[in-house]
């Protein structure tokens, strides 16, 4: 495995992702931000976050699967969220479990949440971009 994810002592221990990421691959994998679409195009999960943080999800696994790896190969996330408040925490936390036991994956790479006013289409509550890391 090209990735081992770390929480250093002295920063905060968070549930659902890492702090640090080290990456000893060599080949270098970009995702592009993907968001509650089914492979047609189709819209998934009309103004239910959890629907569509799980959809973005199954989307990078299949890009990851394309080129040989999973999310155990994640270094990186980065999550964009419509009008993000701390409310809406249970709802990201429900898609990305629900996600996560489908693609049977444990992994917890480190992510940087971003709140936003809106992104490319009005529907879509959140889009999530992911940078991996193989042998």
């Amino acid at each position: 495995m090209a990735i081992t994810l770390i929480n250093p002592d002295g920063l905060p221990k968070v549930a659902i992702y890492r702090q640090v990421s080290v990456a000893t691959g060599s080949k270098l994998i970009f995702i592009a931000g993907q968001v509650a679409r089914t492979a047609d195009g189709e819209p998934v999960g009309a103004g239910d976050l959890a629907a569509q943080v799980e959809q973005c999800y199954l989307n990078l696994g299949t890009a990851l699967a394309e080129v040989g790896a999973s999310f155990e190969d994640v270094a990186k996330l980065t999550v964009y969220l419509v009008d993000w408040t701390p409310d809406k925490m249970e709802h990201w936390i429900d898609g990305v479990k629900r996600a996560t036991s489908k693609l049977r994956s444990t992994a917890t790479p480190p992510l940087t949440g971003i709140g936003v006013a809106a992104l490319a289409e009005p529907d879509l509550l959140v889009e999530v971009e992911a940078i991996a890391v193989l042998d």
